[in-house]
């Protein structure tokens, strides 16, 4: 059942890229958006649950959903960590104006950025680990929001921003925020578990390729959308991560 759901997110994904990239999504079509983000925040879940264990895993998946339509509403509605911004009526169903979806889009960002920083601290021992670990883990997820952003601001407008900024008109506290809330998400992995697993797992492959896929699914948006520069920057970042992830899981699995 669960790699029903990965194969329902491959071909859910190429659908995208055909869709998106050439514009061809119809407006009766919207609702895909969401099926992709909750689909894609599932696969999350089920990579939590499979490496903490159902219980642990769901209670950590539930905290960062909740957490983060939490904190996105304070941010809608007051400009609270990340500033001033709305989200349009193409994101999906909302509560009190922040879509659901944002919470599994958190979901999946989460564990993308979890398990490259668990593979790429494996060789690492003791509080160092830990510690470079939440640091990689939140830098991780502010690499995935250096190409979100400006695609969903500038190409997709699901939502908008209410003040200029430096990076293709986001402001620097956007990825602050970013930092932040990934950084605390990231420590709450020590609340559920005090060691990282170095194990195999299947999911663990998935989640990894989850990571590049996102990325080079946005950055072909940002490519033909007409913002490159975002793409050409994170392709840089997430290679430099994925060597940085397989030297480290290289390393510990020769000791």
């Amino acid at each position: 059942m669960l790699t029903i759901i990965f194969r329902f997110f491959i071909f859910w994904y190429i659908c995208g890229i055909f869709l998106l990239t050439f514009n061809w999504l119809p407006s009766w079509l919207e609702w895909a958006n969401s099926v992709f983000l909750i689909t894609a925040g599932a696969i999350g879940g089920i990579y939590f649950t499979q490496l903490y264990g159902t219980i642990k895993g769901l209670l950590y998946s539930i905290l960062i959903i909740v957490i983060s339509i939490y904190v996105e509403h304070l941010g809608v509605e007051t400009g609270f960590l990340f500033g001033e911004y709305l989200y349009n009526e193409n994101f999906g169903v909302k509560i009190y104006n922040t879509p659901i979806t944002i919470g599994f889009a958190w979901l999946l960002i989460i564990g993308c950025s979890h398990e490259i920083a668990r593979g790429l601290t494996a060789r690492i021992k003791g509080w160092q680990r830990a510690a470079v670990f939440i640091l990689s883990g939140a830098l991780i997820s502010v690499t995935m929001d250096l190409i979100l952003d400006p695609v969903a601001f500038k190409v997709q407008e699901y939502w908008l921003w209410q003040e200029p900024g430096i990076y293709y008109d986001i402001p620097l506290s956007n990825f602050t925020g970013w930092f932040l809330l990934a950084l605390f998400f990231h420590s709450l992995h020590f609340v559920f578990k005090n060691n990282l697993s170095t194990g195999h797992s299947p999911w663990k492959k998935r989640m990894a390729f989850m990571f590049g896929a996102i990325i080079f699914m946005f950055s072909l948006l940002a490519v033909t959308g007409g913002v490159p520069g975002a793409a050409f920057l994170v392709t840089f970042l997430t290679l430099l991560w994925y060597a940085l992830y397989y030297w480290g899981l290289r390393n510990a699995e020769s000791r």
